[in-house]
């Protein structure tokens, strides 16, 4: 019917659909697409209102959608109908497990170090609830991957919890890999480890006698890329060499050809994969992509806030207000203005990106975050 009034039907997960409408591969089961003979995008309910403005006898569908709010409720009922299209042969009536349990360590690690957090110095309350907040989130995936028919309690299960940072269990619990790493990649992942720990030794020992805040930034590269860049790296290689499907954390950020493949891709996959699953998709089946970016985005941001703002007592809110940043500007990457301008890729995507995520880092990293927590650290570690 749809091919008799001129409409083409493609897979939203075919590559050329998902550059000609900018769309990320994580969205493509979320909702449907319309791609107009204009180059406009249409999603979701204002997709099927298009197409029924094309054809005589669901045209009243177009005509009821012009009435003030009612593309509200279109849109609400096509969330509805779309996370729920499974359940019309009663297969959602089977009663679901008790997730209490799934959910109980992230709620009481970090409220347990919160509440003893005038037993630390800063610093080491910092780590101790971003800890907790990492084991609180191992679990919740843990378990449920458990519950998705992977592989229960044993040697993996234990070594996922307590020695992969990766987050995305499925693959780590059942993956598997075959050949050895390369020398390369052993020297590049030791070179960097090398790198972030003579950075961060030198902010330590204050060698360079720079200012303090120069001091703090220098110390903050220097952990970033000795932890996550090069002691990760090394982890994941292996992991790789006994046979564990271990993905490397960080990949290749610098590279990103634009802010989403930034974020989405490259930097902190783990984070990625673990608010993807948790709130990515639940979000964006009840109100939609762009908000469910933005949701993201701000979940990511009251965690950092809560890690870094609150064992700093002070710079609360710029963390999140950085984040909402960086959503903000994927959302004007995938918009029609920022298709027309480039932002997607090319020289234009990667200025874009830099732009964004380098510009307001000094919301993330506050000064005083760095004169409260990062400098006291420096000078406890490097204290002679």
């Amino acid at each position: 019917m749809l091919r008799r009034h001129h409409f083409s039907l493609a897979p939203l997960q075919t590559p050329w659909v998902q550059r000609q409408i900018g769309l990320n591969p994580d969205e493509s089961l979320v909702e449907m697409k319309l791609l107009a003979a204009d180059g406009r995008t249409y999603g979701g309910a204002d997709a099927l209102v298009q197409i029924a403005r094309r054809i005589w006898w669901a045209w009243p569908l177009f005509a009821v959608a012009q009435i003030p709010g009612a593309m509200i409720l279109l849109r609400a009922v096509y969330r509805w109908i779309a996370a729920n299209r499974n359940c019309l042969n009663g297969s959602c009536r089977i009663p679901l497990r008790k997730k209490w349990l799934d959910w109980f360590p992230l709620a009481v690690l970090p409220a347990a170090a919160v509440a003893i957090q005038l037993q630390f110095e800063p610093w080491v309350f910092m780590c101790v609830l971003a800890l907790a907040v990492f084991f609180g989130c191992k679990w919740l995936i843990w378990r449920r991957a458990c519950a998705a028919g992977k592989r229960g309690f044993g040697v993996r299960s234990l070594a996922f919890l307590f020695a992969w940072p990766g987050m995305d269990a499925n693959k780590f619990l059942t993956g598997q890999v075959t050949g050895v790493s390369g020398p390369a990649l052993w020297i590049f992942a030791a070179t960097k480890t090398i790198v972030g720990a003579a950075l961060f030794w030198f902010a330590a020992n204050d060698t360079f006698h720079l200012a303090p805040l120069l001091t703090g930034w220098l110390g903050i590269i220097g952990g970033i890329i000795f932890v996550h860049f090069g002691g990760f790296h090394l982890l994941a290689l292996a992991w790789r060499s006994a046979g564990v499907a271990a993905d490397p954390v960080m990949r290749a950020p610098l590279l990103a050809k634009s802010l989403a493949d930034f974020w989405g891709a490259r930097w902190n996959t783990a984070f990625n994969i673990l608010v993807h699953n948790l709130a990515f998709r639940p979000l964006a089946r009840r109100a939609g992509v762009a908000w469910a970016t933005l949701g993201v985005f701000l979940i990511s941001g009251v965690i950092h806030d809560l890690v870094i703002s609150l064992p700093a007592r002070g710079g609360f809110g710029l963390p999140t207000g950085y984040f909402v940043l960086q959503g903000v500007g994927v959302l004007i990457e995938r918009s029609k203005i920022g298709r027309t301008l480039g932002l997607g890729g090319g020289v234009r995507g990667r200025l874009f990106m830099f732009l964004f995520t380098l510009g307001p880092a000094y919301w993330l990293f506050h000064p005083t975050f760095i004169r409260n927590v990062i400098l006291p650290m420096l000078h406890a570690l490097g204290a002679t």
